[in-house]
């Protein structure tokens, strides 16, 4: 346990160094299970996992999506929702910044990055919010917390490593995010509404659309919502009726989704030859860099299986006769902690192999952890000092600051914390999509 403890120290020097996550995790994992193990049965073991990782079918699922999202992107998809969300919600006071929020949760549902989500969304609402009069702060906040959605509201990159990481069913966990995700938007329209209400000059409320108006707008998103039937249908057997008889593995699903968003986006004379070979490209390195670090962060997760911290930890745990619930508070503030340190891929790949067991061991839900887990990761894409989502906005709109950022996005974090402790409070509103599968 104590090679544990200081295998965890030495990546967060080399981390706060400012070594890349994933050489960090692969160095301090190699150097502990040369300790462990020696160095010949070390190298086996890396080169081996290298390999394994890099043959196996199940990750197909990862560019596949990444895929998807990018095409999404190129297809334009990203105005028309937000164009739609405007009609239905931009004449109320923070309308503008409502309709951000449920346009960043219906992109998030065909894309699955967060990281994509406020960078695209960025683009298409900041000069219409500024058109406005809205505050910098509100219009940006607004941007960033939506984007968070990405990770939650299915297909999600961050679901689909976690369930490959503790082995549970993605299907399972893509449609345990959508209540979850849900109230996130709720609740992201009520920090709006706290926004406004603190300061009226910050969001002032636009014209009110006409019901032809409403409708031809929605006529705009149809491809949006054919795209996602055929994804999350096909992967939960919504196809399987006479005469179609389509029923999707995850891998499927993305590959149809990749495909359908391709196209979409040729349907829509908005992809040349030039820019297939981008998106092909931008795939390629997103993959390669989540790659890099899924495998670092299952070197370093052997070290610590090897060295027996998550036993020793249950060990702990049973001895000192401690509240399964406290337990769980623990882990969760664990996290909020570590998400002020560390990006959400690398927080989750870090810990999860060793909480996991832990959690699972004292009796509670996989599919639940994991909604909790990213939830909190949510949570740290919007709080300071990295923020990844914050940061992400600021090198795309260049002119606002980071600290007017974090200010606007205040509300959004609490909220985020009300709605956490809902899901922590009554688990059954993660399962009781999962149990009727």
């Amino acid at each position: 346990m104590i090679e544990s403890l200081i295998g965890f120290a030495a990546v967060l020097i080399l981390v706060l160094l400012r070594m890349p996550i994933a050489f960090a995790m692969g160095v301090v994992g190699m150097v502990g299970m040369t300790y462990e193990t020696g160095f010949r049965a070390a190298i086996s073991l890396v080169s081996r996992l290298i390999i394994d990782t890099s043959q196996d079918y199940g990750l197909s699922v990862v560019p596949l999506f990444i895929l998807m999202g990018l095409f999404v992107n190129k297809g334009g998809i990203s105005r028309e929702l937000y164009q739609v969300s405007n009609a239905f919600l931009g004449h109320f006071r923070g309308g503008l910044a409502m309709a951000t929020i449920a346009a960043c949760g219906g992109f998030a549902a065909i894309c699955g990055s967060s990281l994509a989500t406020a960078a695209t969304m960025s683009k298409v609402v900041m000069p219409e919010m500024r058109k406005l009069g809205y505050s910098d702060e509100l219009s940006s906040a607004s941007i960033a917390a939506g984007g968070t959605l990405g990770i939650l509201i299915p297909p999600s990159v961050i679901l689909v490593i976690y369930g490959l990481l503790t082995e549970t069913s993605i299907g399972k966990l893509f449609i345990a995010g959508i209540i979850p995700g849900i109230l996130g938007i709720l609740f992201y329209l009520v920090a709006v509404q706290i926004s406004v209400y603190r300061n009226p000059d910050a969001g002032p409320a636009g014209r009110r659309f006409s019901f032809s108006e409403k409708m031809a707008a929605l006529r705009g998103v149809w491809s949006v919502l054919l795209l996602f039937f055929l994804v999350i249908g096909g992967l939960y057997g919504a196809l399987d009726f006479w005469p179609i008889h389509l029923t999707f593995s995850p891998t499927e699903a993305a590959g149809m989704g990749a495909m359908g968003a391709f196209l979409i986006a040729l349907f829509r004379g908005s992809l040349t030859v030039r820019e297939t070979l981008t998106v092909l490209k931008e795939t390629a390195g997103t993959t390669a860099q989540l790659f890099s670090v899924l495998i670092g962060a299952w070197i370093f997760s052997n070290f610590v299986n090897y060295a027996g911290l998550p036993e020793s930890l249950k060990e702990m745990i049973v001895s000192a006769e401690l509240s399964p619930w406290l337990v769980i508070t623990v882990i969760i503030l664990i996290y909020v902690a570590l998400g002020c340190v560390f990006e959400s891929l690398s927080m989750l790949l870090l810990t999860v192999p060793i909480f996991f067991p832990i959690v699972t061991g004292l009796g509670f839900d996989a599919v639940w952890f994991g909604i909790v887990v990213v939830v909190v990761t949510e949570i740290s894409l919007i709080t300071p000092p990295v923020g990844l989502n914050v940061f992400i906005l600021r090198s795309v709109v260049g002119d606002i600051s980071v600290a007017t950022i974090f200010k606007g996005v205040t509300p959004f974090w609490m909220m985020d914390i009300v709605r956490l402790l809902i899901l922590v409070l009554f688990p059954w509103l993660v399962l009781v999509l999962p149990s009727q599968m």
